[in-house]
């Protein structure tokens, strides 16, 4: 599981994230939501290890994250960042295969067991068709699916994914969501996602946190984290649920 203790983070004097606590259950599929600005992407960076928090600790497994060395990290949390490099120059396939570095040796050739893994992933996410695509031939939605199937190489038991559907369209949006969706439940990997449509977390993600103004305010089942008054008080606006939707009033 993943402990998350009391965590302080700054950026210079600016406060992101205030005393923030809960643990995340192996196997759950949890979404994390919030107004802009509200610290969710620094959450997310301090759980894969990426940021340290000023105060508190995150442990992974029991384990304080920051004990793990970068490849014990990589081994165990794989990050799908919001913006995908699109400035360089390799295949999709040699892309996903950077998924298996954290289990290489230095100059050590990637093996057929490295080589199945890389095809079931891109199997998975239907992007085995893409594998000699350079990202400059992809679209956003099919190079996202490549990022994910890089981290599904690494084979981690934590999947973090920061606002993985942003800029895309309402199909590739419901197409990456099932697809976490279907993986979550066919592996069991404990999947934490920064999510910006409270549909979609409303229809994929049976778990929530919700963040308000550097802390966390809400902790379990999403449908209750969407609540009216919750949604009044995190993002200042009005809505109401039907027919297992959200519909804002002005």
């Amino acid at each position: 599981m993943i402990e998350v203790q009391h965590i302080n983070c700054s950026f210079g004097k600016k406060e992101i994230l205030r005393d923030i606590t809960f643990t995340i259950g192996d196997g759950t599929f949890t979404a994390i939501l919030g107004a802009n600005g509200c610290g969710k992407t620094t959450l997310l960076r301090c759980i894969a290890g990426l940021l340290a928090p000023q105060s508190g600790t995150v442990a992974a497994d029991g384990k304080a994250i920051g004990q793990y060395n970068a490849r014990q990290r990589a081994q165990k949390v794989a990050l799908v960042q919001q913006h995908p490099q699109t400035d360089i120059e390799f295949s999709a396939f040699e892309t996903v295969l950077m998924g298996r570095n954290p289990y290489q040796r230095h100059l050590q050739n990637e093996s057929q067991e490295d080589w199945d893994i890389v095809e079931k992933a891109m199997h998975q996410t239907n992007t085995w068709h893409l594998r000699f695509s350079l990202p400059s031939e992809m679209s956003g939605g099919e190079l996202q699916r490549v990022m994910i199937a890089r981290a599904l190489a690494q084979r981690t038991p934590y999947l973090l994914l920061d606002e993985p559907t942003s800029n895309l369209d309402i199909a590739h949006q419901f197409e990456i969501m099932q697809l976490l969706a279907d993986i979550n439940k066919s592996e069991g990997k404990t999947i934490l996602i920064v999510v910006h449509d409270l549909n979609l977390a409303l229809r994929y993600c049976p778990q929530a946190l919700l963040l308000h103004e550097k802390r966390m305010i809400f902790q379990g089942a999403t449908a209750e984290a969407l609540t009216p008054d919750r949604i009044r008080t995190a993002f200042g606006v009005s809505a109401e649920v039907r027919d297992g939707y959200l519909r804002f009033r002005t």
